[in-house]
């Protein structure tokens, strides 16, 4: 080959390479036909084959768990949401654009699939799309979604504070059907729940457990996680659990406050009171839509019975106190006054009575009035003692006391074996529950 055509091939090769290579965005950009408003691509199923359904792969990350309301049933959490689908008509050679292998396009230039979560409940002001999809050379594309995101989810609190919840976050499609979009996910539950604790902002009272991914079908393609949280009970345990067991103790010792006192029964009642402000803090925490009552539930208004049967049981033994109080500082009868008045009577008449005078013609041998007396005093006296002999039994002192004193006794009994008893069944059912689970 002559020099003049081989300086012709050379210079031939170089324009050759300029124009295929180009290095800028722009360039690739108008490869893509995407420099001007392209309706076909913003509108359309990027398929080249209609029957050709798109994988659209929803991964989702949980950032924080901020609210978990029982009483609205809802969940507020922050979540971080990845959507890659692929394009059939986007696609490049690296290579003959200096390498580039992946661009930003703005998120109105392209279609979008309509994939929502079917538990939202949040406004859609807390929803933020990032402005720009991430283009790939082989035409895969990734937008990212920031939520803070409120969902309805079914919260069964029957053990509380030692509860345990499962939430699902539904993705489907709102117009599509299976036979255009399947959803499916790129990383594995595993890797997901991972990631997420190592992102997890905040928690609150909660604990992010795992979450699993399930998938199924029907009309419309579905893809389900289910996150599952777990509660820290440490709280509750300090502020219900305990002190509701320390006025059980503390009732039980009162039993030991001398009954002749009157601080016995404003003591339990002060303890039923207190209870009542707890059953009033529960109130607001738990709902009311439980078709049975929460252990807890159960736990508060069972000690609320027990210890209001006990100010009931004080109250009967402060009774039969004053019962007897007042039978033992009854008034004198009215025989015994009849009595001492005789007596006084009769010493009044011996010690007033003169010897008759020496020329008196009354008989020397006449019977002894004060004799007389004396006999009609004692007869008087045993009708009155026989008479009056059952009404005196009756009326013995300290016979209510000691029946107050027996009632007691035995109440303590069946009251410390019935709290005994109630405290060791909740403490069975409560940890069987939990283990269960």
């Amino acid at each position: 080959m002559s020099p003049l055509k081989t300086l012709a091939l050379l210079a031939l090769i170089g324009v050759c390479s300029c124009q295929a290579s180009d290095c800028s965005y722009r360039g690739l950009l108008t490869h893509l036909k995407l420099t001007t408003t392209n309706e076909v691509l913003a509108v359309m199923r990027p398929v080249k084959n209609w029957t050709t359904p798109t994988l659209v792969q929803m991964d989702m990350l949980l950032y924080g768990i901020l609210e978990v309301n029982e009483k609205s049933q809802t969940v507020t959490s922050h979540i971080w949401i990845a959507m890659r689908w692929t394009s059939e008509f986007l696609s490049w050679t690296p290579s003959d654009f200096c390498g580039i292998d992946k661009v930003t396009i703005p998120r109105s230039s392209l279609w979008i699939p309509d994939v929502q979560i079917e538990e939202d409940a949040s406004d859609s002001g807390t929803i933020q799309n990032s402005p720009v999809i991430s283009l790939s050379q082989s035409g895969s594309l990734m937008a990212n979604t920031r939520q803070r995101l409120t969902s309805t989810c079914l919260l069964i609190v029957n053990l509380f504070p030692f509860d345990t919840q499962r939430c699902n976050f539904t993705f489907s499609t709102m117009t599509s059907g299976a036979e255009a979009i399947t959803l499916g996910t790129l990383f594995n539950d595993t890797q997901l729940t991972r990631v997420s604790e190592q992102s997890m902002v905040t928690q609150g009272e909660w604990q992010l457990d795992k979450m699993e991914i399930v998938a199924y079908g029907g009309r419309n393609g579905r893809l389900v996680y289910t996150v599952t949280l777990s509660r820290k009970p440490m709280l509750y345990v300090i502020i219900f659990i305990v002190p509701l067991f320390y006025f059980v103790l503390l009732d039980i010792a009162s039993f030991f406050i001398s009954d002749a006192r009157g601080e016995k029964l404003s003591f339990k009642v002060t303890i039923l009171l207190s209870i009542s402000v707890l059953l009033l803090i529960l109130k607001d925490l738990l709902p009311s839509t439980e078709e049975s009552l929460p252990m807890i539930a159960m736990y508060c208004v069972g000690i609320f019975a027990l210890v209001g049967i006990s100010v009931l049981e004080a109250m009967l033994i402060g009774f039969l106190y004053d019962l007897d109080g007042s039978y033992s500082n009854a008034p004198t009868p009215d025989g015994v006054q009849v009595d001492i008045q005789l007596e006084v009577d009769f010493h009044k008449e011996s010690g007033g009575a003169e010897e008759p005078p020496e020329g008196s013609s009354l008989p020397l041998n006449r019977p002894d009035y004060r004799d007389l007396l004396r006999l009609i005093l004692e007869e008087v006296k045993a009708a009155r003692r026989e008479a009056g002999g059952r009404e005196e039994d009756e009326r013995q002192p300290g016979r209510y006391r000691r029946l107050s004193k027996i009632i007691d006794s035995v109440f303590f009994v069946l009251y410390f074996l019935t709290g005994a008893g109630f405290l060791s069944y909740m403490n069975f059912v409560w940890m069987t529950q939990i283990f269960s689970m």
